[in-house]
């Protein structure tokens, strides 16, 4: 193999794949990047075998070949190349040379036959969907997912195509959190369990740009594949049932406040100081006699901790206890200025949507605390 890239278009490539090398992995070549020459450029390519990541380089190749090196090294060597020098790759038996001006390293490899087969997309993608409305609805959604392993399928982000729209929904067992968004070209309905990790990494590759992800479904069914313009992420699927969440959705309220996220995640970030000694519970005092406002209270040995945030208030007044760092995450990952929290008593769930969004909805289960 021998061609010729970019210095910060190799270092671009490599930043994105190495996000999935296994850390952890007894097999040698999983902590290692797999360069392959491929469509005139060179194809970089990394794998966990949860998730494989690949990314196209565009380069002047002088021969073909492929091998596989330590992911961290070169990328950390790449990144210490001066930006806008030429690099010169080439590989000679396992030992690749990076050349670029003045400076030259040579990195031992470990043969691309041993590295795993990640699958490619077919010829035509299952659906497609903005780039900016799938990351949105991932960051509202994915982080809900249970990360115990004792239910492996909760660490899953429930994926439904049905027609015009994709539903993505998340719980483990204290919330759960569904968006509505919609496709770019219709389906019949599927239904995928995506690991939150999996989602998380593709996070970082979508833009904030209307162009389309294709989201294609591997010929054996058991992985999914996204394709970004030169990257591709693909991820295995998780097996089973996910729980029917829409039985626990709540579907009428007796108390409803609309209040200004900010306000109110800085004051629950405020009581959550206090909680952290004591159980990490906080209490919202919702609808008190003469009061238009949320009070937000933590109390502990070390003290205790009051906060009120202006709400326009409907229905009964209820008190209710949360843990905080559930009530936290889900105030700071909903887009949305003004937000709506309905109640149906003390013991009932939680509901939090934003006012501009009827795709969304939060739920979250609340604290038994002595009264």
């Amino acid at each position: 193999m021998k061609l010729s890239v970019m210095q910060e278009n190799l270092a671009r490539g490599l930043s994105v794949v190495t996000r999935a090398v296994s850390t952890r992995s007894t097999l040698p070549v999983l902590a290692n990047v797999l360069l392959r020459t491929e469509n005139a450029g060179l194809k970089l390519t990394a794998t966990n075998l949860e998730i494989g990541i690949t990314s196209w380089v565009p380069g002047r190749i002088d021969g073909d070949g492929a091998l596989t090196v330590p992911a961290r090294l070169i990328t950390d060597v790449v990144a210490g190349l001066p930006a806008g020098e030429r690099v010169d790759l080439t590989v000679e038996g396992t030992t690749l040379r990076l050349k670029a001006g003045r400076y030259q390293t040579h990195l031992r490899g470990i043969d691309a036959e041993e590295f795993p087969v990640i699958p490619t997309a077919g010829d035509r993608p299952t659906t497609r969907v903005s780039q900016r409305l799938l990351r949105q609805a991932l960051s509202e959604v994915a982080f809900a997912a249970a990360s115990d392993e004792a239910r492996p399928i909760l660490t899953g982000v429930l994926t439904k195509l049905v027609g015009e729209r994709l539903t993505l929904a998340a719980a483990d067992n204290y919330r759960i959190a569904v968006k509505d968004l919609p496709i770019l070209q219709p389906v019949e309905e599927t239904i995928l369990v995506v690991p939150a990790r999996s989602y998380q990494e593709l996070m970082r590759i979508l833009n904030d740009t209307d162009d389309p992800v294709d989201i294609m479904l591997a010929s054996s069914k058991s992985q999914v594949l996204f394709h970004v313009e030169g990257t591709e992420l693909v991820s295995r699927l998780i097996d089973g049932q996910f729980p029917n969440y829409q039985q626990v959705l709540p579907t009428s309220h007796s108390c409803r406040a609309v209040v200004d996220r900010d306000e109110l995640l800085k004051a629950v970030r405020l009581s959550a100081l206090i909680a952290s000694s004591a159980a990490n519970v906080v209490r919202l005092r919702v609808g008190d006699p003469g009061s238009s406002a949320i009070t937000i209270a933590a109390a502990a040995d070390v003290g205790d901790a009051e906060g009120e945030v202006e709400a326009a208030i409907e229905g009964e007044s209820v008190t209710i206890a949360f843990n905080a760092r559930y009530l936290i995450e889900a105030l700071q990952n909903v887009d949305g200025e003004q937000l709506a929290l309905e109640f149906s008593g003390p013991l009932s769930p939680g509901v939090i949507k934003p006012v501009d969004d009827p795709d969304y909805v939060h739920v979250i289960m609340p604290v038994r605390t002595p009264s």
